[in-house]
């Protein structure tokens, strides 16, 4: 870190540490700081030198009730996610759901440099002008990086299906961005990163998923088919195809033939394990745990914009993964008199709530009275997984769990007493 004679950060360094914050402002506090900054005394006396506009080739759904957005006028009261992607002439496009998430201005600079060397020049200006050009950058870093993920993940937009993902990391998305001229931000890997975490993206088949889902890791890539191959096979045995359950080396063989991916057969199983997908002898005609949870939703991140956005106000049954299953230093589990050997999956807890949002809330703020499974869920890496249920939804999670003890032998590890 850089400082110059009087312990001051260097003014360089502290914008980029200005701007890295900046990119991690939810959106409904960033709507709020562009309705700030247009309502502002300041923003009106630079109206001769300030154009209000949108970035370039940026589209804004206009909702009922919602602000137009012009110069003046309260913003939108934010909605959850940045927009929605729509197929329109055989191209993907997206709309914003708000004109601040697009809002771009357009500067004198020459006006504003004469305006700036007066000695006289208020200070409640430049912080204005500050303002704006913070938000001219995220938002043009976002709509670059939009762009980018309609044209690399094209497939798996339109259809929603997870196995048509591309393997993507930050890295590579910031060699892209970087490579276009015409963007007048530096999208580093990091500042990718941070701007990301917090925004969510809806599908055209109406679905809202974390922007982040479409950063997959290839292992996140394997586990999709691996589920996909398990679950063709409950088909193939009723069609008389099989006889019998697949073997892992049987899984790897079909995903090297079929999809022309190369697997070991140990990977196949360790990914099995993180899927808490029996082995092929637990895989019989008798009801299992995969079998049980079949209509349950995708796995999404347990934090608060995925419980905000993925996550329904509704009845079900849930489960929580923990990034290692595996028992936390200095806790042993005895389950019908025995200790329980490390589990090979990485399912933590089954529950059923009659509002699954506010309960995995509480489960994420540690307020569940659960401090075993806070201590998983506070890593960062928890999942949940979910299945909505009208009526009876606590009948729905004894049988689930009592399948879940049936097919490993015994209960999840955060369980403390069978529901």
């Amino acid at each position: 870190m850089q400082y110059n004679s009087n312990n001051k950060i260097d003014a360089s360094l502290l914008g980029k540490i200005v701007f890295a914050r900046f990119l991690e402002m939810p959106l409904r506090a960033f709507d709020h700081f562009v309705a700030r900054a247009e309502s502002s005394a300041g923003f009106s006396a630079l109206a001769p030198w300030v154009t209000a506009g949108r970035v370039e080739q940026a589209q804004v759904r206009r909702q009922p009730g919602w602000a137009r957005g012009t110069i003046g006028q309260p913003a939108c009261p934010a909605p959850s996610a940045l927009g929605e992607v729509c197929e329109a002439d055989g191209r993907l496009l997206f709309l914003y759901h708000c004109e601040s998430y697009a809002r771009e201005y357009r500067f004198d600079e020459e006006g504003l440099n004469c305006l700036m060397s007066r000695p006289d020049f208020p200070v409640e200006l430049a912080a204005i002008l500050r303002k704006l050009r913070l938000i001219n950058s995220r938002n043009r870093l976002t709509h670059a990086l939009l762009q980018a993920l309609l044209a690399a993940q094209a497939e798996y937009l339109l259809s929603g299906e997870p196995l048509s993902l591309v393997p993507l990391t930050q890295t590579q998305m910031s060699a892209r961005l970087r490579a276009q001229p015409g963007l007048s931000v530096v999208a580093d890997a990091g500042r990718i990163s941070r701007l990301v975490r917090g925004l969510s993206i809806t599908l055209p088949n109406r679905k809202t998923i974390p922007l982040v889902e479409l950063f997959p890791r290839p292992r996140q890539i394997h586990c999709h088919f691996v589920d996909y191959v398990v679950k063709k096979e409950k088909t193939w045995m009723a069609e008389g195809v099989l006889r019998e359950p697949l073997t892992d080396a049987a899984i790897a063989e079909i995903l090297e033939r079929e999809y022309g991916m190369h697997l070991l057969r140990r990977t196949v199983a360790n990914i099995r394990h993180d899927l808490a997908i029996p082995d092929c002898r637990g895989r019989g005609p008798r009801m299992n745990y995969l079998a049980a949870t079949e209509g349950f939703s995708a796995l999404v991140p347990l934090t608060p914009q995925a419980l905000r956005t993925a996550v329904p106000a509704q009845p079900g049954v849930y489960e929580i993964r923990a990034a290692c299953a595996s028992r936390l230093s200095g806790e042993r589990k005895v389950w019908l008199g025995k200790d329980v050997p490390p589990a090979p999956h990485s399912v933590v807890y089954i529950g059923s709530a009659g509002d699954l949002r506010k309960r995995l809330g509480d489960h994420l703020r540690g307020s569940s009275d659960n401090a075993l499974l806070y201590r998983h869920i506070t890593d960062g890496a928890a999942r949940v997984r979910f299945r909505l249920i009208g009526d009876g939804w606590r009948w729905v999670e004894r049988e689930l769990y009592r399948v879940f003890c049936e097919t490993f032998g015994a209960p999840p590890l955060c369980n403390r007493m069978s529901p």
